[in-house]
């Protein structure tokens, strides 16, 4: 989406972390935000530091309760408007083997990963359709695109996200719409959420992280990886190395496998 000004834009999780980022990057574009975040108190206090930019409003949302969603989009519809950009960026993550994952760690991080973005989506779609304009932008993860210790659920959760938001552009492709599809995979990003990572590839900054995903929005790019490399690393070396051999490279030569290992994650 090449203009965005005065596009009504809704960031799911955009109280906090990259999200909240994108909210001010949005509004210096001119855009319209809308929040939506579990956190009423990150909701007020991102509400109150950028409201000198433009018009920013939000909800309290979980988006793992789907009668919540419902209600909300009907709010939003009511209240604001059509919303012409969607960003699906909220997400959790639980830095355990699979083993010790309780059923509550396995449903929520599938709810709000995976599930989530399809049912947020499919509330504004219907809309997008009627006007033939619009643009969704769901946050994957480069764990999305190979395994990784003590990632296992999260790594499910964000490939079932990247499988369905890469058909989801093919199928408005299909129909001859005019609504373009991101999916962003991005590394590791400073924002908290994965404190304890250690990494011998670069841990993304926040900021830049940020300005690539809205600079990839509009420009309308259906695919992308942070860093870029990361694509063609995967990719390239699932397709002609055998498993034990990749296992090496990614685990041995790249210490990917081991990036867990201090997990602590964001503290509430």
């Amino acid at each position: 989406m090449k203009d965005l000004a005065g596009k009504i834009v809704l960031i799911t999780g955009g109280a906090s972390g990259i999200g909240k980022i994108m909210v001010r990057l949005m509004l210096e574009r001119k855009a319209k935000v809308i929040i939506w975040d579990i956190s009423q108190a990150g909701i007020d206090s991102t509400i109150a530091g950028f409201t000198h930019l433009g018009v920013v409003v939000g909800f309290q949302v979980d988006v793992s309760n789907l009668q919540e969603i419902q209600q909300t989009a009907i709010k939003v519809k009511n209240d604001v408007g059509v919303v012409d950009v969607v960003i699906n960026n909220a997400g959790i993550v639980v830095g355990k083997y699979f083993h010790e994952h309780s059923p509550v760690d396995i449903t929520k991080t599938m709810e709000i990963n995976s599930t989530a973005p399809m049912l947020v989506s499919s509330e504004f779609l219907g809309d997008m359709i009627a006007q033939n304009s619009g643009h969704i932008c769901n946050i994957g993860s480069s764990g999305g695109l190979i395994s990784n210790p003590k990632m296992s659920v999260y790594a499910a959760s964000k490939w079932a996200l990247i499988g369905w938001s890469d058909s989801l552009r093919l199928e408005m492709k299909q129909l001859n719409k005019n609504i373009n599809i991101t999916t962003i995979m991005p590394y590791y990003i400073n924002t908290g959420m994965f404190d304890g990572v250690q990494s011998k590839i670069p841990i993304l900054e926040p900021e830049a992280a940020s300005l690539t995903i809205v600079k990839a929005i509009e420009n309308n790019v259906r695919m992308l990886t942070l860093p870029g490399y990361i694509y063609r690393l995967t990719r390239i070396g699932q397709g002609i190395l055998s498993i034990n051999a990749f296992d090496w490279f990614a685990g041995s030569v790249m210490g990917i496998y081991k990036t867990m290992e201090h997990f602590v994650g964001r503290k509430n």
